[in-house]
């Protein structure tokens, strides 16, 4: 047997210009934005995560339900770096919860989702 084989490119290579490079989540960022999903999850409030990365901006969606919409948004859009804040908590609607520089400040925001009163 022969392997015939055919190596196919996923992307063309770009000539002249730089290549457009998709902004993602680094590592720190990731684990930080997963151990917040981990506790949620824990919780029973997710159930299930979707990340995307674009020329401008990296999202991470949580879901209560695989098909439904996102409940929330955690996004970086490092052009907004030195306006607003590159990292961003969105509802389901679109609406911004919460926007700052930096990410662990901003995780705390679901941290009142794990509060729960005990009888």
């Amino acid at each position: 047997m022969t392997d015939q084989s055919t190596i196919i490119p996923f992307s063309p290579p770009q000539h002249g210009k730089a290549a457009q490079q998709s902004i993602f989540f680094e590592r720190s960022e990731f684990e930080a934005i997963l151990n917040v999903y981990g506790k949620m999850v824990a919780s029973g409030y997710w159930k299930d995560y979707a990340i995307s990365g674009t020329k401008d901006v990296a999202t991470f969606a949580v879901f209560q339900k695989a098909s439904e919409r996102p409940i929330f948004r955690i996004t970086k859009t490092p052009s907004l770096r030195h306006k607003q804040g590159a990292f961003a908590i969105l509802s389901s609607q679109g609406q911004v919860l919460k926007r700052g520089q930096e990410l662990q400040q901003l995780l705390k925001y679901f941290d009142k989702k794990l509060i729960k009163l005990v009888k």
